[in-house]
This record gives C-alpha cells, sequence and structure tokens, in this order.
C-alpha cells in the first residue's frame, strides 16, 4: 500500500504553481505509477471531443488511443462519473482489453477547477483484485486536489 500522506506531499511539491493539464497528468502518472508495484499501467485518458477519451500521458506499456463513454471501464467512469474498482476485468461487461495481462482495474474520473470532466485517470494491474476501496478514496482526493483545486493536506 502507497504511503498516500507522502504521494499528496510529493505531487503537490511538484505541481505547485502549474497550470498546464498535460504537464500535470505526466507527473501524476509517474509518480503515481511508481509508487507502488501493483501499479502495471498507469495514466490518463483525456475528454478530447463529445462522449470521446483518447490517450493521455501514462507510464506502462501502449495503451488504447481512443475509448468511447460506451465501452469499458474508463468509458464507464466518463459516462457515470463514478470510480470504477474493478477486481475482475473479465468480469466487467464491455470490458476493452488495450493489454491482456490486465486482470484488475481503478479509474476514477478527474474534474476541472470548474467542475467539468476532463479525463479520467486508469491504474490496471495484473494482478486479480488488486486495488481497495482506501486506494479509490485516497486517489480521488490527490486527483481532486491537483485537478480540482481541492484541500487535501494540513
Amino acid at each position: 500500500m502507497p504511503d498516500y500522506t507522502m504521494l499528496a506531499k510529493t505531487l503537490q511539491s511538484l505541481t505547485q504553481g502549474e497550470t498546464d493539464t498535460v504537464a500535470l497528468m505526466a507527473t501524476v502518472a509517474c509518480e503515481v505509477h511508481h509508487c507502488d508495484d501493483r501499479f502495471d499501467w498507469t495514466g490518463f485518458y483525456r475528454v478530447t471531443g463529445p462522449e470521446m477519451l483518447k490517450i493521455g500521458p501514462y507510464q506502462g506499456g501502449h495503451g488504447c488511443l481512443q475509448i468511447p463513454f460506451t465501452r469499458g471501464v474508463c468509458g464507464a467512469a466518463a459516462r457515470t462519473g463514478t470510480v470504477q474498482l474493478v477486481a475482475d476485468v473479465d468480469a466487467f461487461p464491455g470490458h476493452i482489453a488495450c493489454a491482456s495481462s490486465t486482470k484488475s482495474e481503478l479509474v476514477i474520473p478527474v474534474y476541472d477547477k470548474a467542475g467539468a470532466l476532463i479525463g479520467v485517470f486508469d491504474i490496471d494491474s495484473d494482478q486479480p483484485d488488486a486495488f481497495t476501496q482506501e486506494d479509490a478514496d485516497q486517489l480521488t482526493a490527490v486527483l481532486g486536489a491537483i485537478f480540482g483545486g481541492r484541500e487535501i493536506l494540513d
């Protein structure tokens, strides 16, 4: 389990004053990817048009280039605006196998300061049931602070 307090402080330090969304995404993807061995693919899919996500900054092997809101775990997170915590991707209706090694997935919607959906943060693992509700809650808070301007630290 990552030290989420340290991760949040590190990301706050690295991103302080940065306003470019892609630069922020690249930094978050890198730091989160390297904080836990469970994380095999870590990155963003950005909202680039109506009901369409396109790959953004990520760490790991190749990802899908585009994902419609109507397909997969990332599409479900974007479409519903809710965190998708999937213990077994093979049991998820409409799962898109961007990598055959993926067994479980955590996808978190990402919002800007105005509350608009700007993308989703996707973490894949080659381990089944790799993610916990704590992972989801902590990463949602970190993303809210960086992209939404919400405060999570003392």
